[in-house]
């Protein structure tokens, strides 16, 4: 029955996507052979939590579990059947906000991002379990931060600055940590500059200190001191050569930036075609880099 009911959401958004501006062809993501395995285990494991207990948290764990392993569509699918179920609960829009930036479904992604602010006005802001924990097992986000988040994401990616803007100073404030400030600080210094808000962009960087306490966005941090210029970025081009793929998505898209910025914008360019070049078509990085070409 859970495999019949799948496969006709599958089908039914299918459909849906079609009338959307989404990728229709999306790749397998790479993922390397020890953390596939892992993810697999997790998928199999979500599969049974939920055959035992169809809960609202096992559902949503078994849409993360199969986006993990880029099954976005399936991902998708089982977030909509949970709308269907639970219509209040946004995380559920969270999520399949998320995945629909992933398939290139900006539109649906704002349409359900924006959806969630909504039911998340008047609530606390809740911390929000990783569902690929870092080293200390500490969650650095919150549902709310994460709408935010991915909705100033998904208007950078449309080019509509202004409403990035909003989406990420919102992002900002709800911030609880280092590691979320420096991730919207990244991205809402790019945009203070796209919007020639100059003096905004520099009293930001003003707010960013060697000495964070980070457990997990280094990349973000060490973005912001480039744009600081306190680091070299002949030095980090060689770190991004000599680095691991996501990490090196993510530097790589904050040095075409850099570059942008100064006016180098050939340099940039040649940056963002490689980053569009490489395997990790999934990273923010990677879709944020095809926005610019």
């Amino acid at each position: 029955m859970y495999k019949l009911t799948l496969f006709l959401l599958i089908n039914f958004f299918s459909d849906n996507l079609d009338a959307q501006s989404c990728e229709k062809n999306i790749p397998s993501i790479y993922i390397s052979k020890k953390a596939r395995t892992l993810y697999e285990n997790k998928l199999k494991q979500a599969i049974s939590d939920y055959k035992k207990d169809p809960s609202v948290d096992n559902l949503i764990w078994l849409g993360r579990r199969q986006a993990y392993l880029g099954s976005y569509e399936n991902a998708v699918a089982l977030y909509s059947d949970g709308i269907k179920k639970y219509p209040k609960d946004a995380r559920f829009y969270r999520h399949r906000g998320h995945r629909y930036i992933s398939m290139r479904c900006f539109d649906l992604a704002i349409k359900d991002l924006k959806k969630a602010a909504g039911l998340t006005r008047y609530q606390d802001n809740q911390v929000e379990p990783d569902g690929l924990p870092n080293a200390l097992g500490i969650p650095t986000s919150t549902l709310q931060g994460n709408i935010y988040y991915h909705l100033g994401l998904t208007y950078y990616l449309q080019k509509k600055y202004h409403k990035a803007r909003y989406a990420y100073e919102k992002c900002l404030k709800l911030a609880e940590n280092s590691d979320s400030y420096v991730a919207a600080a990244n991205w809402l210094y790019v945009i203070y500059r796209h919007l020639g808000q100059d003096k905004k962009a520099v009293k930001l960087l003003k707010t960013i200190k060697d000495d964070m306490d980070l457990i997990e966005n280094h990349s973000y941090h060490t973005i912001l001191k480039l744009y600081q210029g306190s680091i070299d970025p002949i030095l980090l081009e060689k770190e991004i050569n000599d680095g691991e793929s996501l990490n090196n998505t993510t530097l790589a898209f904050g040095l075409g930036n850099y570059y942008s910025i100064i006016g180098n914008k050939a340099k940039a360019q040649i940056l963002f075609e490689m980053i569009t070049k490489g395997n990790q078509w999934s990273a923010f990085g990677y879709i944020a880099a095809e926005s610019r070409l």
